[in-house]
């Protein structure tokens, strides 16, 4: 059995992999919120692509739940209503600041963008101020 920090290394190199074909071959950002975006607003001739490959992230997690659900143990446990909550901040976040993790950690940081780094800084430290926070309240174990 191999340890698991190989396959986060196999993760990243493929997402690392993946994003820089987007940029290459379609001169496209991988962030997923301006993706989700783009496909709910119906801009002629740039949805399609967009409706596929949300579709294609939705069937991915599914055959993974499928064929190795391991995967998806050892999570938080959480109340279905922090993860709500959590989803809708993490929306409107994405909304303040023009973009996801995906966008600007992963493409904005490899495309040298000072403005991803600094998002990508201030994404994480508030990530750990919310989860330091929560915990000391009581609302995560």
């Amino acid at each position: 059995m191999h340890p698991d920090w190989i396959n986060a290394l196999v993760g990243g190199f493929m997402i690392g992999i993946s994003v820089s074909l987007m940029l290459l071959w379609n001169g496209r950002v991988t962030g997923i919120s301006g993706i989700i975006n783009g496909a709910l607003s119906h801009k002629k001739g740039d949805t399609l692509w967009r409706v596929f490959f949300v579709i294609g992230l939705i069937l991915g997690g599914i055959f993974l739940k499928i064929f190795k659900p391991s995967v998806f143990s050892g999570g938080l446990e959480t109340d279905l209503w922090t993860t709500l909550v959590a989803g809708l901040l993490v929306g409107f976040g994405t909304i303040m600041g023009s973009g996801c993790t995906s966008g600007h950690g992963v493409c904005g940081i490899s495309r040298m963008s000072p403005r991803s780094l600094v998002a990508t800084l201030v994404f994480i430290g508030a990530g750990v101020v919310a989860v330091v926070f929560f915990k000391k309240i009581g609302i995560l174990l």
